[in-house]
């Protein structure tokens, strides 16, 4: 009896430590905030696109479950400094996609250094901090060359460059660089031919080789015999007025391209918006929240190789492809599309998706020129959830997958309707026809001779692979780089 009670004496003790040591150990997790679960610390950095500036000047996220709600208000913050900034819905989470002072159209010049160009002068910046530019000049380069963690604003205050070889402003090396419009019209130009900078293929007025965002209150004309504005990591435009010209792309990047607010007017480019890295097709992505863009491109007037996510603003868009990329999706924004190929193409340039095309909400328009033209193409399917899609011409609707209405409203060639009607199923065969009349099928079921290509070999003048005997469209031409040089 004695032996029996110690055991059970020495059992209580034993149990009692154990639970105020697994309480102890409770507490201390809990009020280190030191530990996150593995799915917590997933969950923040999927959802942080700029690293430690995700919210510049505040604190980041650290711990999911202690800090939500610092950090949703400060997210709301953001969101609220530009119209139509919004998180819902979409592909891509953009709750994290611009710090507080990429949304800032006006530059804090409390310490800012003031700089005037002359001619023939470089100027050349070699430090942090707030730059306030003016004057005119002519072959003049500002360049820019910091560290990794340091950052540089560029004011633009009436300022007025135009080169001959050279980009205006050369972004070498830095965390981020942030070109901003005081309430005046800046312009900046280049006439002639670019030069390489040694091995990097410097080929547009704004040239960067790190992040770049575009803000401000004012006015930016770019004209250039080549890019206008090149990035080789994300660009963002927040804000201003930018009057764009060039022969090649207006605005370009490697990573993405994310528009917040502006107005961006594109006349006489090859492309508006292109994003794509030639060594990394499961980069390339582009969003646009808000603002107006006003674009006459004479081959793709927003192209990107990921993901091309609307979420609102207003596009007039004229272009021989007016959408591109691998996944289009439009959740919200008026559209406005006429288009002499494709008004929106979604076609395989990424090997991380499938192409697809999408429509959430907004109302999207597309007027299709003569020929063997498609309203919206797609490579895979094509789904309708909501919002008002208007397609006029001889090929409204092109599918290789499904088409899928399951709300909204479509309208084709002036008639509502609530299926989409695919011009081209199963290797061009629909309803007894080839698209575009190429081949009509016998009243007795025969078919007449096959015209060239459609026994799956290649046509002549066809570019693209074969799929099942179908053809993809093929590139427009490869985006080359001048020999020797990086791009």
């Amino acid at each position: 009896m004695h032996k029996k009670f110690t055991s059970l004496f020495v059992a209580l003790i034993l149990a009692g430590a154990l639970a105020a040591c697994g309480t102890a150990s409770a507490e201390n997790t809990g009020s280190s905030g030191g530990t996150t679960s593995a799915a917590a610390s997933s969950a923040a950095k999927s959802g942080t696109t700029e690293g430690s500036e995700t919210t510049e000047g505040s604190s980041t996220k650290k711990d999911e479950a202690s800090g939500s709600e610092t950090t949703a208000a400060k997210g709301e913050e953001e969101t609220q400094a530009v119209t139509a900034v919004t998180a819902s819905g979409g592909m891509i989470d953009v709750s994290d996609l611009f710090s507080e002072r990429d949304l800032k159209q006006t530059a804090d010049t409390t310490d800012a250094e003031t700089l005037t160009v002359s001619d023939g002068q470089d100027i050349s910046i070699t430090k942090e901090g707030v730059y306030v530019i003016s004057g005119s000049a002519s072959n003049v380069t500002i360049s820019v060359e910091v560290t990794d963690e340091e950052k540089v604003q560029l004011v633009l205050d009436g300022v007025s460059i135009t080169n001959e070889t050279k980009p205006c402003i050369y972004v070498k090396n830095a965390d981020k660089v942030f070109v901003t419009t005081t309430g005046t019209e800046s312009s900046l130009s280049v006439t002639g031919t670019f030069v390489a900078d040694g091995e990097t293929n410097t080929d547009a007025v704004i040239f960067a080789k790190d992040d770049l965002v575009l803000n401000g209150q004012g006015t930016l004309n770019i004209s250039s015999t080549d890019n206008a504005i090149s990035c080789k990591n994300d660009l963002k435009v927040t804000g201003g007025t930018y009057n764009i010209s060039c022969s090649h792309s207006a605005l370009e990047a490697k990573d993405s391209i994310s528009v917040a607010d502006g107005t961006l007017n594109i006349t006489s480019c090859v492309d508006g918006l292109h994003a794509e890295n030639d060594d990394d097709n499961s980069t390339g992505q582009i969003v646009l929240l808000a603002g107006t863009m006003n674009i006459k491109a004479s081959d793709d007037a927003i192209h990107a190789t990921t993901i091309l996510q609307v979420n609102g603003g207003t596009y007039d868009i004229t272009a021989a492809e007016g959408l591109e990329a691998t996944v289009i999706q439009i959740n919200d924004g008026q559209l406005s599309i006429s288009a002499s190929d494709d008004g929106i193409n979604a076609a395989k340039k990424s090997d991380s998706y499938t192409p697809k095309v999408e429509f959430n909400g907004g109302y999207t328009k597309v007027v299709m020129g003569a020929g063997d033209t498609d309203g919206v193409d797609s490579n895979g399917d094509i789904i309708v959830n909501g919002g008002t899609i208007d397609v006029s011409g001889q090929s409204t609707f092109d599918f290789d997958g499904t088409g899928t209405v399951n709300g909204g409203t479509v309208i084709e060639n002036g008639t509502e309707t609530n299926t989409l009607t695919n011009q081209m199923m199963g290797g061009g065969m629909h309803g007894g026809g080839m698209r575009g009349g190429d081949m009509q099928g016998g009243a007795d079921g025969t078919m007449p001779e096959r015209p060239e290509g459609t026994d799956g070999s290649m046509p002549e003048g066809k570019g693209g692979d074969m799929n099942g005997g179908m053809f993809q469209r093929g590139g427009k031409g490869g985006r080359g780089m001048k020999p020797g040089t990086e791009e």
